[in-house]
């Protein structure tokens, strides 16, 4: 067996399956005319290709610099090709450069340094690079190139941790977390609005707000779709809907918006699908029922908008995806009406969100939803400070969402919130994981789903993980009027993960929108002394003083789900900024 020690480059065009859909011929003679440009570059570099079977190019060089050079040529050239191209037909590449001992012949290159570049690359922004810790450690004096600290990164089907670092090219403006469009991925990607165009009633707000939440969540459990959270649209849905400024503000590529009457047990729901991109009408609806059939209309409209956009999805995934429905009315109305002030800051209301949710329960024993909601409460309760009594929450919020996930194992918000129970509130990881698991896999789009695997994942030590899922969870949810436990999440990931300037940053946003979020004003007075600006920390101290005045670090350390060395590190930082044992 003949050996030798190589830099990998693998690359992968993003959203390649999308592109091959929407106009084969186009793709192909794209990806074929960009080859021709890209191949000669790999030469020009000392560099020979190993393959470039589908989308993907592999490519060996005798040296770590050449890999790391003809990448970033890559890139740009890439950029100056796609400039000309319409959004929607430009094709990006993700690059991942490994250094590995490989098994060798005349033609191909095995083994597992290959493996790990290969995994490397999902990891790259569209048009970016991802290289290994034994990569960066030989191109820090690449210049206008530096390595941005990823942490260690647990690729699939490599059984040990990889530290990983993003390449970073010159004036080249980077898109802080959160801000890159949603779509990156090349998934459709689509926000439903409230339907509450040409509405008559002010009083049925509440009903149309909240209507389309059984579309998102059939849409949301759809892999090969990006669907924004409920959260984020409440600010839409007015007389005047201008679909091109939606899509560029939330970063998707479809809206779907329409109207909804009620009256005398009848209901007329309109609709329409349309083209953020172009501003064109897709498709457009018109259903009359009586209100027995609303369900029936809802899977009718989230069936119609998968075929629209992504017909390839099987039928069997499509039923997969659908809620349970309720099997009262009342129980149904009463949980629309329960989200609003469930998610408001006065005490006031969210205890009235936490009766209502009561009423539904009662009127349907086995709509799953109430369930979910309800436990969230409990979870809301506490981290607030509000709660009594944390131990009789926490094992009412653990019994109600198990009670939810009996009713409705696929529902992914009452999968999460039994995940974050286990890991916030029980310090049982294992089964955390577990839950957090189950709900990503139900809920692909489902923006707690992943802020609360980060939370866990961050609890582990896995700070890179926990970075990418909190960015995720944001990108799902950037309007929603919980924006800022997204925010502190992506906060506390960053501090966890050794990069305080970014935690600060998250933790600032995150206080803009809740400045009584203690558990955030924790991460940032913690960051702030790892950088050492002391002087600040202790203004936040201050500040988390006033609003919880009876909090001690002893009891802090006792409870926090942080771990070891990293729950030390962040009690010690907490003293240094003036806050009591």
């Amino acid at each position: 067996t003949q050996r030798k020690l190589v830099a990998i480059l693998a690359a992968d065009v993003v959203g390649y399956s999308r592109l091959m859909e929407e106009d084969e011929a186009a793709t192909v003679r794209d990806l074929q005319a960009h080859q021709a440009v890209i191949l000669p570059t790999v030469d020009r570099h000392g560099g020979r290709v190993i393959d470039t079977a589908g989308d993907g190019v592999l490519a060996e060089f005798p040296s770590v610099l050449n890999a790391a050079e003809c990448a970033i040529d890559i890139q740009t050239i890439m950029t100056a090709r796609n400039e000309p191209q319409p959004e929607s037909r430009r094709m990006r590449f993700r690059i991942g450069i490994n250094l590995g001992d490989v098994i060798h012949d005349a033609n191909r290159i095995y083994g597992d340094g290959v493996n790990v570049a290969a995994r490397l690359q999902t990891y790259a922004e569209p048009g970016g690079v991802v290289v290994s810790g034994a990569v960066a450690e030989q191109i820090v004096s690449l210049p206008g190139v530096h390595a941005v600290n990823l942490g260690e990164l647990h690729l699939r089907n490599i059984s040990r941790p990889v530290r990983a670092f993003a390449l970073r090219m010159g004036d080249v403006r980077v898109t802080a977390l959160g801000d890159a469009p949603v779509a990156a991925g090349g998934r459709p990607s689509i926000v439903v609005l409230p339907f509450r165009k040409n509405q008559s009633d002010p009083d049925d707000a509440y009903f149309a707000d909240g209507i389309v939440d059984n579309i998102i969540y059939a849409l949301a459990g759809l892999k090969e779709l990006f669907v924004i959270s409920r959260g984020s649209t409440l600010g839409y849905g007015g007389a005047t809907i201008d679909v091109r400024a939606i899509g560029r503000e939330l970063g998707v590529r479809y809206v779907m918006y329409g109207s909804v009457q009620r009256s005398a047990g009848h209901l007329r729901i309109a609709t329409e699908l349309s083209d953020a991109e172009t501003g064109t009408i897709v498709l457009s609806e018109r259903y009359d029922s009586d209100l027995s059939g609303l369900f029936k209309v809802q899977d009718t409209i989230s069936t119609q908008i998968v075929t629209a956009i992504a017909p390839h999805v099987r039928q069997r995934e499509r039923l997969r995806a659908m809620r349970k429905h309720p099997k009262n009315l009342t129980a149904y109305d009463l949980v629309l009406q329960a989200l609003g002030p469930l998610y408001e800051m006065d005490y006031e209301s969210f205890s009235r969100a936490r009766g209502l949710l009561q009423q539904a329960m009662a009127f349907d024993p086995g709509y799953a939803p109430a369930y979910s909601y309800a436990a969230y409460w409990h979870m809301f309760r506490i981290g607030q400070g509000w709660s009594p009594d944390e131990r009789a929450d926490i094992t009412e919020a653990a019994r109600i969402a198990a009670a939810a996930i009996e009713r409705d194992p696929a529902d992914a918000l009452a999968l999460a919130i039994y995940g974050h129970v286990h890991s916030f509130l029980m310090k049982d990881y294992d089964a955390a994981v577990e839950y957090l698991d189950r709900a990503l896999a139900a809920g692909p789009s489902c923006a707690l789903a992943w802020t609360m695997s980060s939370a866990t994942c961050g609890y582990l030590g896995q700070g890179a993980i926990a970075v990418l899922r909190a960015e995720h969870g944001l990108r799902l949810s950037p309007l929603d009027s919980h924006v800022f436990f997204h925010e502190h999440i992506l906060s506390q990931a960053h501090y966890i993960n050794g990069n305080y300037d970014e935690a600060i940053a998250w933790a600032r946003k995150a206080a803009q929108h809740n400045a009584r979020l203690t558990s955030n004003l924790r991460v940032l007075a913690s960051s702030l002394v790892a950088v050492g600006k002391t002087g600040d920390a202790m203004d936040v101290a201050r500040q988390l003083l006033s609003i919880e005045p009876r909090f001690g670090l002893r009891a802090f350390a006792a409870r926090t789900p942080l771990r070891d060395t990293v729950r030390d590190a962040f009690v010690d930082r907490l003293r240094a900024a003036g806050l009591p044992d």
